[in-house]
């Protein structure tokens, strides 16, 4: 069943703001796009960030993504504030591994970011899974209720557990129109693994992919997605799998692979696996792509990925460089402002992976920082900590699910 609403730019006089470093952010009388923020936590409710920052729209927007810890928007009732300061906004928002407000990293928080346009319409659809057989179907049906002659981008939140994510962008593209890109990514339960939520106006319930559109020529989107981490080890060809479970690599049990390698790591293998992803490459021309284990059958022998590892394909274990984490996510941001051309971006999201924060730990922060410095104070930064995450390697290829990246989408209206 699909769900399909649709939300108009309203008209509004251009409002004079300034950039806060730590968060807030409302444009400058020169830019048409218009962005507000507000934060929320337990202990202080919800909390305007920057001068007036909550506020600067008058309610005026036409979205409003939400990205909190999966307690914090289980009971629906921060949704529902949203709803109210914004009446006439499409709020979407899903749970996180980690929440992302200008250069500051969270937890246990709801980082709210309000998106008014002057000249960009957008349109939402939502479809609900039971299981991943499902992801490609669900992708094609969201494509379909977007697809339009004007359409410029589509943004997909999708459950991070039930939903595989190979299978969701690969519905979505077919469907879309030739030249349409998609970015966006899985949503996280920290590094619990137990159950993610997705919101499109209600409250946010497991097994739900919602996809925004973007419509009109005004607007332009940029994107990048890198990862930096070394790969070890033989590469090893995948000899049986189904879809997104790995069974066997050179004929071997793959999971006894990962615990020959992974030594003391190996006895909390499901956690540890988000610390040594695979790269797997399907071709010699294609371009490598980064799987991170999600689930560990060890009655079964095998492991569960985030995306598919086809059979046929050849993997490589990889571990984490930490200059050279940082320095992907540098590199996403450089990618996604060629996108927007001679425009100064004026909204970043940027999704990362749960993998990369329990990685990088205290310095976390600095691979946000680094995507800062790249875009430039005129841009507010919001975003969050993924299972996975969706976009092309660069402006000419297809669309496609990461794991253990960096991806920024940049948007600005002139």
């Amino acid at each position: 069943m699909i769900a399909l609403t649709r939300g108009f730019a309203l008209r509004e006089p251009l409002l004079t703001g300034h950039l806060f470093p730590d968060c807030g952010y409302a444009t400058s009388p020169e830019a048409h796009m218009k962005v507000e923020q507000r934060t929320w936590n337990q202990k202080q409710g919800w909390q305007p960030q920057g001068d007036g920052g909550a506020g600067s729209l008058n309610g005026g927007a036409q979205l409003v993504l939400a990205f909190g810890s999966t307690q914090s928007l289980r009971c629906g009732g921060r949704m529902n504030d949203l709803r109210v300061a914004y009446p006439g906004a499409r709020v979407i928002g899903c749970s996180t591994a980690g929440e992302i407000c200008g250069t500051r990293v969270t937890d246990e928080s709801i980082v709210a970011t309000a998106v008014g346009f002057d000249h960009t319409e957008i349109r939402t659809a939502q479809v609900s899974i039971d299981a991943s057989i499902d992801s490609r179907a669900a992708g094609r049906s969201l494509g379909k209720a977007l697809s339009a002659s004007d359409l410029v981008h589509v943004l997909v939140i999708s459950d991070g557990l039930r939903a595989n994510g190979s299978d969701l962008v690969a519905g979505l593209t077919e469907s879309l129109p030739p030249g349409v890109a998609v970015t966006g990514g899985l949503a996280g339960d920290g590094a619990d693994f137990k159950q993610t939520l997705v919101g499109h106006d209600g409250t946010p319930v497991g097994g739900a992919i919602v996809a925004v559109g973007f419509y009109g020529n005004r607007l332009k989107v940029g994107y990048g997605s890198l990862g930096g981490w070394d790969a070890f080890g033989p590469e090893r060809r995948i000899t049986r799998s189904a879809g997104n479970v790995l069974y066997e690599l050179d004929g071997q049990s793959a999971l006894g692979i990962y615990k020959k390698y992974l030594g003391e790591h190996a006895a909390v293998l499901q956690a540890s696996g988000l610390l040594f992803p695979l790269t797997l490459r399907t071709g010699p021309d294609e371009m490598p792509v980064v799987r991170t284990i999600l689930a560990v059958d060890e009655a079964k022998q095998c492991m569960t990925f985030a995306g598919d590892v086809p059979q046929g394909a050849f993997a490589r274990l990889m571990k984490a460089n930490f200059e050279r984490l940082i320095e992907g996510a540098t590199g996403a941001a450089r990618a996604s402002v060629q996108g927007v051309g001679a425009s100064d971006p004026q909204l970043a999201i940027l999704i990362s992976c749960v993998g990369r924060k329990l990685i990088l730990k205290q310095r976390t922060e600095e691979e946000v920082e680094g995507v800062r410095s790249v875009l430039g104070a005129g841009a507010a930064l919001t975003g969050f900590y993924s299972y996975g995450e969706i976009a092309p390697f660069t402006a000419a290829a297809r669309s496609e699910l990461h794991n253990q990246t960096m991806t920024v989408t940049t948007f600005s209206e002139n």
